[in-house]
């Protein structure tokens, strides 16, 4: 049976009661538990859950702080219950942003010469080190079209999974982290996006996979190998996020990073950067 059989119904039209309902369900949390922790009476919550009171403002983002919604889900519930939105979602390339996008370039700089990128919420590339060319050889030319998604360029049979030399392992890890984010977002085009990536096929000989029970998504590390001329290339994968964001986008955002597993990756890392700064061995920094 195809994962995405059981992907959950989207909210659209949803009540307030409703969702906050649903959050608390996800949390695993009774009315009790979650009244405690709100300050709120559970005779007043379980009427907002049904719909027979009308939450103030302050008790949305309340809940929506202690259940752990996302900045984005907190704002629908805000629409949702007849307020304005409370969290703003400014674009990424909006000139607001620009000492944030310095400062992601600077992160990517400084990770260099290992491969480092940043993603949005629906991972399409925001910004990357020089160093992820390693990762792109032989990626069909469309897949770099922009706006480029990561987890495309990663999965498609085009892309880089023919090299990728443990796909079945790295593909579930990769599907599992977007199926998470179906599941705590209304975001059909994630929804989309998971369907699509399900639906490509694995090549033959890919290592079978334990359905990430080793290396989960809750690892410090995820292993990765992928194919380089002769021999392979060995990373650790690590993702880091902002941790008390109040921008939506902001909070959307993750830096992907990848560390040398071996003493040979990073000895091919290291001269493939080297060949950019000095391709004929000068010494000299290449000029434009």
């Amino acid at each position: 049976m195809k994962q995405d059989a059981a992907l959950p119904a989207r909210r659209t039209g949803a009540t307030v009661g409703a969702m906050l309902r649903e959050w608390r369900e996800r949390r695993r949390l009774s009315q009790l538990a979650l009244s405690i922790e709100a300050d709120v009476s559970t005779r007043h919550l379980s009427c907002v859950e049904t719909g027979k009171a009308s939450p103030s403002r302050e008790l949305v983002a309340r809940l929506g702080e202690v259940l752990h919604v996302p900045l984005r889900e907190r704002n629908r519930l805000l629409l949702a219950a007849g307020y304005a939105p409370g969290h703003p979602e400014t674009p990424v390339g909006a000139a607001g942003l620009e000492p944030l996008r310095a400062s992601l370039r600077a992160v990517l700089d400084a990770h260099d010469p290992f491969p480092a990128f940043v993603v949005d919420g629906t991972w399409t590339l925001v910004e990357a080190n020089a160093s992820v060319e390693v990762l792109l050889d032989g990626v069909d030319a469309d897949l770099l079209t922009e706006p480029v998604n990561v987890l495309r360029l990663g999965l498609h049979p085009r892309g880089m999974a023919p090299r990728v030399v443990d796909l079945a392992r790295w593909r579930t890890e990769l599907l599992g982290r977007l199926r998470r984010q179906v599941e705590w977002n209304d975001r059909g085009e994630l929804a989309d996006l998971y369907r699509e990536l399900d639906a490509y096929p694995v090549p033959r000989g890919s290592v079978p996979t334990n359905g990430g029970a080793d290396h989960g998504a809750d690892g410090l590390a995820i292993p990765f190998r992928l194919r380089h001329g002769d021999g392979e290339l060995a990373f650790l994968g690590m993702v880091t996020t902002f941790g008390t964001p109040v921008d939506v986008t902001l909070s959307e955002l993750t830096i992907e990073t990848f560390l040398p597993a071996d003493a040979r990756t990073a000895e091919v890392l290291r001269a493939a950067a080297a060949r950019r700064i000095d391709p004929l061995g000068s010494g000299d920094e290449l000029r434009s």
